[in-house]
């Protein structure tokens, strides 16, 4: 079922679920560039300051499209954060875990997008720049969904020439528009609406349809995506 609109719901936004999952500490957050380890949220920080401190760790999480999109794994918080690295989808259902251990609703979301920022051997294997299920987090705060992707970490956004996205929890953070050259980067093609929870085996059937060709690992290049070749903005 997917939800666009309406008033927040604690009982369904704010829990755990079988994609979506808790942690045992729920108040982990990210503090670049001094700390390389986590660390614990103020107790008495406020949801959007939580919220922000939450997407820096989903963020920095590394982004790692090197994955067997049939394997469940690939679209589970719980496994992201266990591997150190996931592609849109797994981040952004950390950060909604994230958010939900920390009391604050949170749910993802989908979109198509193209020019979406690819290595030359991504782009050759998917044979397009038309990705399809972009996945993304919405947070409500303040009275209001807000939306943010955490999908690339800051070093692989200084690789590829595009400026990290950031997060006020407050303004929509949904990828960034152009590169540090000011061309075009990345645009949204189709929204498909927000979710209680990653829709994983629909996901698993929808790659498998659309990507045969990404079916199993693409084989890494040593060291990742952020040691390819950056495909050019169109």
């Amino acid at each position: 079922m997917a939800f666009s609109t309406g008033v927040v719901n604690d009982v369904l936004f704010g829990v755990p679920t079988g994609w979506v999952m808790s942690f045992v500490v729920p108040a982990v957050v990210w503090t670049p560039p001094v700390a390389p380890e986590p660390q614990a949220a103020a107790p008495n920080a406020s949801p959007v300051e939580k919220a922000r401190q939450y997407y820096l760790a989903a963020r920095e999480i590394r982004y790692d499209p090197d994955l067997d999109y049939g394997d469940p794994d690939s679209y589970r918080a719980s496994s992201v954060l266990a591997a150190g690295g996931g592609y849109c989808v797994g981040k952004a259902a950390l950060f909604a875990a994230l958010c939900r251990a920390g009391g604050i609703p949170a749910r993802v979301a989908f979109g198509d997008v193209t020019n979406h920022l690819s290595s030359e051997k991504l782009r050759e294997k998917m044979g397009t720049n038309y990705f399809a299920w972009h996945g993304f987090t919405e947070v409500f705060l303040d009275g209001r969904w807000v939306k943010a992707s955490p999908t690339f970490n800051s070093t692989l956004c200084s690789r590829f020439g595009v400026a990290p996205l950031d997060f006020d929890g407050g303004a929509d953070a949904l990828l960034q528009a152009y590169d540090d050259e000011g061309r075009t980067f990345m645009k949204y093609e189709v929204l498909h609406g927000a979710f209680h929870d990653v829709p994983g085996k629909f996901l698993i059937a929808e790659m498998a349809r659309l990507y045969p060709q990404l079916k199993g690992k693409r084989g890494r290049s040593a060291g990742g995506m952020e040691f390819e070749a950056p495909t050019a903005s169109a």
